[in-house]
């Protein structure tokens, strides 16, 4: 029981951190030696706000960016209530709320990557054109199978003693 309860954990924490890594950086969109994050652009001088990303042209950009802070929230409150819980409910009731809130965590951040794979051409300039999807994009895909994997077990682990 230690060991799944150790796994997990680790596992929530990891997905925590991708996802952190995932929404600060700026390495979503790299091209010409610049890099184009959630908010800003960056040339090797200086960053900038995205054009026109306060419009509803860029409505893709604002749902990307809003479900990828909504995950983050959703995977650090979820590490909350399962410490909460694990102290607090009996047995057969633990961990059905943390679950929840993991699995919400991993569906939040599979739509913003979603997204911003279908999208990504859409609100950037025309210097944006032509790259390469950055680290944090990779990781933003790496942290879902993680998270949902954490909220599966959360499941799991809610039925054993």
């Amino acid at each position: 029981m230690l060991i799944i309860l150790a796994a997990i954990i680790l596992f929530h924490i990891t997905s925590a951190i991708l996802l952190f890594i995932a929404t600060i950086r700026n390495v979503w969109w790299v091209s010409n030696k610049c890099l184009l994050d959630l908010w800003y652009y960056c040339n090797t001088t200086d960053c900038y706000d995205i054009p026109n990303s306060a419009t509803s042209d860029a409505a893709y950009l604002q749902t990307v960016q809003a479900t990828m802070i909504l995950a983050t929230i959703f995977c650090c409150v979820g590490f909350f209530v399962f410490i909460l819980q694990l102290f607090r409910l009996k047995q057969g009731e633990r961990f059905v709320f943390t679950a929840i809130i993991q699995l919400l965590s991993a569906f939040c951040v599979m739509t913003s990557a979603s997204i911003y794979t279908a999208e990504h051409l859409n609100f950037k300039g025309d210097d944006f054109q032509n790259g390469e999807y950055g680290y944090a994009f990779v990781v933003a895909w790496v942290a879902f199978p993680i998270t949902f994997l954490s909220g599966l077990m959360y499941l799991v682990l809610r039925k054993r003693k």
